[in-house]
């Protein structure tokens, strides 16, 4: 039990860190949560027009995922990839309201179920490439996650904590969704949404 709270409560707070809104105010960029959607993630750092720094966010929000998992132990992995997804969607110090959790669940998977997180990866690219919309593509490639879980492991486990983050991720996205379906959505580098 005590290996239990402390996993949940380390993952929770390494998703916590909002890599997204402190590298843009130590560039000078200011608030990430006043520019474009709001989000603190890499797809709105994109909108600064900093490629760079967009890709840094990336890189660390997947990152964090990606560690949290690889360090916990075996039989705990699971519980580290939940909560280390909602401490980057709900962090207490942004008043719960985080980022999507898509480059954070996408770390956290490809560390817990490596062919599902590669998957699931490939899914977003083919749809961001064909579509410019990142929203849709994390949207499709999040509804997948669960599906190739099952596919590639066929035990009951993993799958439903692929569907556990999956839900996460996907109610994060509900504007995306009401905006996806009125055409109001933006597509990748430019204007707002995300």
């Amino acid at each position: 039990m005590i290996a239990l709270a402390l996993t949940i409560i380390a993952a929770y707070l390494v998703g916590s860190i909002p890599f997204g809104l402190i590298l843009t105010r130590a560039a000078g960029l200011g608030d990430i949560r006043q520019i474009g959607s709001g989000n603190i993630g890499a797809t709105n750092v994109l909108r600064t027009g900093n490629k760079g720094l967009a890709a840094a966010t990336l890189a660390l929000d997947l990152g964090k995922g990606l560690v949290v998992v690889l360090l916990a132990r075996a039989d705990l992995a699971g519980i580290a990839a939940v909560a280390v997804v909602a401490g980057h969607i709900f962090p207490p110090w942004l008043r719960f309201n985080g980022g999507k959790g898509v480059a954070t669940a996408a770390g956290a998977i490809l560390a817990y179920v490596p062919p599902v997180g590669l998957a699931a990866g490939a899914t977003w690219l083919v749809v961001a490439a064909v579509t410019r919309y990142s929203s849709l593509a994390a949207i499709i490639a999040t509804c997948a996650a669960p599906l190739y879980a099952w596919a590639f492991t066929r035990a009951p486990g993993p799958t439903v904590t692929i569907l556990v983050i999956a839900l996460l991720v996907l109610w994060r996205h509900w504007g995306n969704m009401v905006r996806l379906v009125h055409g109001e959505e933006s597509r990748i580098g430019a204007g707002k949404g995300g």
